[in-house]
């Protein structure tokens, strides 16, 4: 239970701020119908399941089968496997898999930490993306993990977050990469987007103890009014664990 709130907690951000937007879309819609959502990089499908639960169509890219079969599942337990598809690829053949001009909404969550090449990666999104179409775009801050190195005292790790390439503590890092703000604006704009916001996600969750929030009454509920009244706010987006943007396609 206690791993569940703080799971709820670690989402809750980029889940409200993804909702919204796609209420907005569907709103935007000339005609009545769900929107096309592709999901690159889904997985078991976390943000697919909730998504597909609120009516839209929802096409996971993903390129372990396991993942995919477990999303299956997940899909069948929640109602709406008529409403999810899972097909076999990543960011490199996106397009051949999923098509060109396929979908209203892309997330794109934890993907560009690990791809062979961020620009290439948001320019297959984009061409998946009809004309005004949505980007949801979550990266790991880089930030975030200097000053969690350096909390936990190792300063020469934090020193190396800051000034690697590809915002890395050293070679056995098990994250390939990680963004700034910065970065990730320029990205956005290199690959066609136009960017709507940024918000921080997990600004304090991830600096919090477990054992305190779990022995607190109502301290979930209050860390997830912290987290969002934080979440807009540039002075806490530069210490948090991730970032999400929200871009449209020019």
């Amino acid at each position: 239970m206690a791993d569940h709130r703080r799971s709820i907690a670690r989402s809750a951000v980029v889940w409200d701020a993804l909702a919204g937007r796609l209420e907005a879309c569907r709103a935007s819609l000339t005609e009545s119908r769900p929107l096309d959502v592709l999901d690159l990089g889904g997985g078991t499908g976390g943000f697919a399941v909730r998504t597909a639960e609120l009516g839209h169509r929802v096409i996971v890219v993903d390129p372990n089968p396991d993942a995919l079969a477990l999303l299956g599942r997940r899909a069948d337990e929640a109602g709406v496997s008529d409403r999810i598809q899972g097909l076999q690829g990543d960011s490199t053949d996106l397009v051949e898999v999923a098509g060109s001009a396929v979908a209203d909404v892309v997330l794109c969550h934890d993907v560009l930490e690990v791809v062979d090449s961020p620009r290439e990666a948001l320019r297959s999104a984009a061409e998946t993306l009809r004309p005004g179409g949505t980007l949801s775009l979550l990266v790991t801050g880089r930030y975030a993990a200097a000053l969690a190195k350096a909390l936990a005292g190792h300063l020469a790790d934090a020193r190396r977050l800051l000034v690697d390439p590809d915002g890395r503590w050293g070679s056995v890092d098990p994250v390939p990469r990680r963004f700034t703000e910065d970065e990730v604006t320029s990205l956005l704009d290199d690959a066609g987007f136009e960017l709507l916001a940024v918000h921080g996600a997990r600004v304090f969750v991830d600096l919090i103890p477990s054992a305190l929030v779990d022995s607190e009454p109502g301290a979930t509920e209050e860390l997830l009014k912290l987290e969002a009244d934080v979440a807009d706010r540039p002075e806490f987006r530069a210490i948090a664990t991730q970032l999400h943007a929200l871009a449209v396609r020019r």
